[in-house]
């Protein structure tokens, strides 16, 4: 078979956190795998000698084109029906509503449907931002109902998508859940701090409710003078506006690099994940790989991903989720019990497992299709 992967978003720097971590992992794990079909991955110029070719029957084109744009929907997907392709796997919504080929489509999350009228989620003029949210609709409709099959990366996930579109047939979604990327290692090592260090890694969408957090930590200090917070992420004017409501002994760090997280990581004493929606969680998993302990929100995709080997609160209530914190940092057995549950957890996800998961699947879809 010959199947395409759009991996525009290859690699974490260019596709942003968790999305380009799948990319990259599951073309990564394709390769080391499956070495029956033939594969063509779609990058940009900014990833495309990134991704490196480690086997001989994948190939690269390049398709410079971004994501969300008016350009991918009219360009996009005539590149890929030139490729004469059995199936090609979309590992975000954003599907050429025009796209002749067979497809598979990974749904993350649907964000923007379970918060539509949230004002704080464009820097865009309003007018500009109903445009986009109206074609944003139409787009993953197509991408959900043309699609042969979709990869939902959690139960939660898969529960939220039968929410809103329930004519779409359970056995149509399959649920493949995400792998845990071992950060870099570091020779050197780092005093340990008399301080309290809490950190929290991703971006700052109105959806991770960073302001309540915010509000948390200064609940925190009141008891707990000499604790600090870090927040680690793609900087942008989401995190521009939170900082400049922020407080003493909160520190930003840019768009840090994977040796920059392993830093973090081992001179944190808790990591604090507070989003009212995700649809699998990195982030979390990462830092119990890392042995570091976690608190996140009492939500059903984190409940479902961190069972019972993390600690969980209301993502609305800062007393509560300052309470949660103050608990842990307050009982080093604890926190020593809570490492060792995730260092126990992340056993269960694998990309290896993940990916040849998925290249079943491809087979499966491209056979059906005529």
């Amino acid at each position: 078979m010959k199947i395409g992967i759009d991996a525009r978003m290859f690699g974490p720097t260019v596709g942003g956190g968790g999305l380009g971590r799948y990319v990259e992992q599951l073309v990564t794990e394709l390769q080391a795998n499956d070495h029956k079909n033939r594969y063509v991955l779609f990058l940009k110029k900014e990833n495309i000698h990134a991704c490196k070719i480690t086997n001989p029957n994948f190939e690269k084109r390049l398709a410079d084109i971004h994501w969300y744009t008016l350009e991918e929907q009219l360009t996009f997907g005539r590149i890929v029906d030139r490729e004469s392709l059995d199936i090609i796997h979309f590992p975000h919504w954003n599907v050429p509503v025009a796209l002749k080929t067979p497809f598979i489509v990974t749904i993350h999350d649907l964000i923007l449907l379970e918060e539509p009228h949230s004002s704080k989620v464009t820097t865009r003029n309003i007018f500009v931002f109903l445009l986009k949210y109206f074609g944003y609709k139409l787009v993953l409709s197509h991408a959900i109902r043309a699609s042969k099959k979709i990869i939902a990366v959690s139960h939660a996930t898969a529960d939220v998508i039968q929410r809103f579109f329930p004519t779409i047939a359970k056995d149509k979604i399959d649920i493949q859940y995400e792998g845990v990327t071992p950060l870099p290692s570091l020779s050197q090592s780092f005093p340990i701090s008399a301080s309290h260090n809490l950190l929290y890694i991703g971006n700052a969408y109105p959806h991770k409710n960073l302001e309540r957090l915010l509000e948390a930590f200064a609940i925190i200090q009141q008891t707990h003078p000499d604790t600090e917070l870090t927040l680690a992420g793609t900087e942008s004017t989401f995190y521009k506006r939170l900082l400049a409501k922020s407080r003493d002994h909160v520190t930003f760090v840019p768009n840090p690099t994977d040796k920059k997280l392993t830093e973090l990581l081992k001179q944190t004493t808790l990591f604090v994940f507070p989003s009212r929606i995700e649809g699998f969680g990195l982030p979390p998993l990462e830092a119990m790989h890392a042995g570091v302990p976690v608190a996140a929100s009492d939500i059903p995709s984190l409940r479902e991903i961190l069972d019972d080997s993390a600690v969980f609160f209301p993502p609305n209530n800062p007393t509560e989720i300052a309470r949660a914190i103050t608990d842990i940092l307050d009982h080093p057995t604890r926190r020593k019990e809570l490492i060792a549950h995730g260092l126990e957890h992340i056993k269960r996800f694998s990309w290896k497992t993940m990916a040849i998961n998925i290249a079943s699947l491809y087979e499966t879809c491209g056979k059906e299709t005529p």
